[in-house]
């Protein structure tokens, strides 16, 4: 299993359109083959912070659906952002 997670700095003013525009890309991710959840998030503590959570069943399901990453107007309403992947050996459920 695969974990993509961090963070997405932007502009307080603009995370409210730049979730608006991912929703399409989210619909696209949680359909894709091997997508066991995707989520872009408003952080509930820093106003320009989202949150990026992502599982899948494997690093080719992730290469699979990813291409070229966040489009050229994402990328442009970015301050910053450090995500990285995580690869899974072993799963506990706390529930």
């Amino acid at each position: 299993m695969i974990i993509v997670a961090g963070q997405i700095l932007v502009e307080p003013e603009q995370r409210e359109g730049y979730l608006q525009s991912c929703v399409e890309v989210i619909e696209q991710a949680r359909k894709a083959p091997g997508c066991l959840d995707f989520a872009l998030t408003a952080d509930l503590v820093t106003a320009g912070r989202i949150n990026v959570f992502e599982r899948w069943e494997s690093a080719e399901a992730v290469r699979s659906f990813r291409g070229d990453g966040p489009s050229q107007e994402q990328q442009a309403e970015m301050i910053s952002a450090s995500v990285s992947e995580y690869e899974v050996s072993a799963v506990r459920d706390l529930t």
